[in-house]
C-alpha cells in the first residue's frame, strides 16, 4: 500500500470519497456504495483498503466500490448509459469518473476535431447529470489542466473540456501542490459558496487537514 505518494491528488480525493460515502450517516457518510469509472488505470485497491481501515472499515469496503475500466470515449459513454441496467443505483451514493476527459482528448486530436469532441463530452456529462438527478447521487469527475501559453498573466492553466465542463459542474476544485508536501484545494465557481482555499496533506489515512 505504499503507492499513495505517486498518485495524483484528484485521484487521492476520489479514494477518500469512495470510502467516505460508505460510512454511516452519523459519521458523515451516506451508508451507500460507489461506482468508479477508470479511464487511466489509476484505481488502487491497496490504497482504498488503507484508507478504509484508517476510517474504521475493513477490506469489505473494496466490494462496495464497483470499478469499470474503460478503454476509449465510446466505451466510457456506453458504460455510463448502461449503468441503470447493470447495477442497482438506489444503493449507490457516488459515481467517480477518473479522468472524465482523457479518452476524449486521445480520440479527438487536433483543432478540426474540437467541435466533435466537445459535442460528445457534452452528451457524456449530460448522461451523468441525468443519473445524478434520477437517483439522487453525487458525481465526482477529475480532469487535467493544460498549460495555456496564451495566458501571460494569472494562472497559466486551463481545464480540458473548456466551457462544457465549467457549465455543467456544480462545484469546481482546483488542486495544486503547496509547500512542504502539502496540497492546496481552491474552490472556484461555486454557486452558493464564496471562493476559498484549504490546505491538506495526503497521508496513509487519506486526506487530512494540514
Amino acid at each position: 500500500g505504499g503507492d499513495y505518494p505517486f498518485l495524483l491528488h484528484n485521484t487521492q480525493l476520489g479514494f477518500n470519497l469512495a470510502v467516505n460515502v460508505q460510512l454511516p450517516k452519523e459519521k458523515g457518510g451516506l451508508g451507500k456504495e460507489c461506482i468508479w469509472i477508470d479511464s487511466e488505470n489509476t484505481f488502487s485497491p491497496s490504497r482504498v483498503i488503507q484508507i478504509a481501515k484508517a476510517k474504521g472499515l475493513d477490506e469489505s469496503a473494496l466490494k462496495k466500490i464497483h470499478v469499470a475500466r474503460v478503454y476509449n470515449s465510446e466505451h466510457q459513454m456506453l458504460v455510463v448509459e448502461k449503468l441503470p441496467e447493470t447495477i442497482n443505483l438506489d444503493k449507490v451514493g457516488l459515481i467517480i469518473v477518473d479522468s472524465v476527459t482523457s479518452h476524449f482528448r486521445a480520440d479527438f486530436v487536433g483543432r478540426g476535431e474540437l467541435a466533435a469532441r466537445q459535442q460528445k463530452l457534452n452528451r457524456h456529462l449530460h448522461q451523468l447529470q441525468k443519473l445524478a438527478d434520477a437517483f439522487n447521487l453525487a458525481v465526482y469527475i477529475t480532469n487535467q489542466v493544460l498549460a495555456d501559453p496564451s495566458v501571460l498573466f494569472g494562472d497559466p492553466t486551463r481545464a480540458v473540456g473548456g466551457h462544457v465542463l465549467a457549465h455543467l459542474s456544480f462545484y469546481r476544485l482546483y488542486l495544486r501542490k503547496g509547500r512542504e508536501n502539502t496540497r492546496i484545494a481552491r474552490l472556484i465557481d461555486a454557486p452558493d459558496l464564496p471562493e476559498g482555499e484549504a490546505v491538506f496533506r495526503i497521508t496513509e489515512k487519506g486526506i487530512e487537514d494540514a
